[in-house]
């Protein structure tokens, strides 16, 4: 903890059907407020934007809008509700993956879709007020302790930060193994964006059918339509036919990719979804942290969502095929392991200087 920090622990007993400022520092403030469903929301503002968080389900990010528009996938889902069940409350802007098994279980799995970590109850939560090289922020972290006999003993400790002049919001994640025996780990950042008629994925990977690899296999709770099989054997060999979202394509109900990115000279490895304005949806993350990228599309007139990167530490595809690849990673005795993205909104200027940073990377 750095002697400029302010922590604010909070707890449930903050949190009411009437929205009640906690935090205001200049152009930060934070509020709190209950869902109609019971769930904790916390409002957490700047000049430029505003997120919803969820401090004590998962500390997800439920929805996110800069610069007067809705990032957040279009869902089934006014508001979250309180349940572990991915599916039952899944309309939110980003949900932590993991951290003991991750992605669709197979028949032979036993563990949930996509783990215990999205709507994990964390056992503490607290607001951060500070200031780094980044400038002055405003946070949300917390603890989550998770411990079955026999079996698993981590603690997960996500910390947000919402910057004071910026657009970007800075997640990071750290998992500490508290046994005195070795963990496997897998985890999932789910970023949700909302994709737009016409906007164009640029992203820092090869774009071949070898660097950029559609998912063939159908999950067991997918039920694909007339068609669905042949648009993915034709993005098998021309994956970049995704790149640019024409109103029509089949996103119905989902496509995957896996995709291998590069890094710039920092460790960053850049994606975009640049809208026909020319502002975009933004991510970048470290492959050597996060070494796996998925990328999920689903379009329907239920669901719309553009997982444009999902950086992780393996596919999805539940822990035993996982397992097989090779793609579990291992945390020694009482180690720690780490990751960060950064994700948001860019203005059009901000925009053509990733551009000019992917094209030096993919040529």
């Amino acid at each position: 903890m750095s002697p400029s920090e302010i922590f604010i622990h909070l707890s449930p007993s903050f949190f009411s059907e009437s929205e009640k400022m906690l935090v205001e520092c200049g152009e930060l403030s934070a509020s709190a407020f209950l869902f109609k469903s019971g769930v904790a929301g916390l409002r957490m503002k700047n000049a430029l934007g505003e997120i919803v968080m969820l401090p004590f389900q998962g500390q997800q990010v439920w929805s996110a809008a800069f610069y007067g528009r809705n990032l957040t996938m279009k869902s089934m889902f006014t508001q979250p509700y309180p349940t572990r069940v991915f599916l039952d409350t899944y309309g939110g802007f980003l949900q932590h993956c993991g951290a003991t098994a991750m992605g669709g279980p197979s028949k032979e799995d036993t563990h949930p879709l996509h783990g215990e970590l999205p709507n994990a109850p964390y056992q503490k939560a607290y607001l951060l007020i500070g200031q780094d090289e980044r400038g002055e922020y405003l946070g949300l972290g917390g603890q989550f302790q998770y411990t079955v006999a026999f079996s698993h003993n981590y603690l997960a400790e996500p910390l947000l930060k919402l910057y004071r002049d910026s657009s970007l919001l800075r997640v990071t994640m750290t998992i500490t193994n508290l046994k005195h025996s070795e963990m496997e780990l897998m985890y999932l950042t789910h970023i949700n964006f909302r994709p737009v008629d016409n906007g164009q994925m640029v992203y820092s990977a090869k774009l071949d059918p070898q660097h950029v690899r559609v998912r063939t296999s159908i999950p067991s709770h997918i039920r694909p339509k007339a068609g669905y099989k042949e648009f993915i054997a034709e993005l098998k060999d021309h994956p970049e036919r995704h790149h640019v979202f024409t109103p029509g394509l089949m996103f119905d109900p989902e496509v995957v990719f896996f995709i291998d990115y590069l890094a710039d000279a920092e460790g960053w490895a850049h994606t975009m979804q640049i809208h026909p304005s020319g502002e975009a949806d933004y991510v970048r993350h470290r492959p050597s942290q996060l070494d796996k990228g998925v990328r999920w599309i689903c379009r329907t007139a239920d669901q719309d969502a553009l997982g444009m990167i999902e950086p992780a530490t393996a596919e999805p595809e539940g822990y035993l095929a996982e397992k097989a690849k090779g793609n579990i990673k291992v945390i020694p005795p009482g180690g720690i392991w780490r990751c960060e993205v950064e994700i948001g909104a860019l203005r059009p200027e901000e925009v053509k200087r990733v551009e000019e940073r992917v094209r030096k990377l993919v040529g």
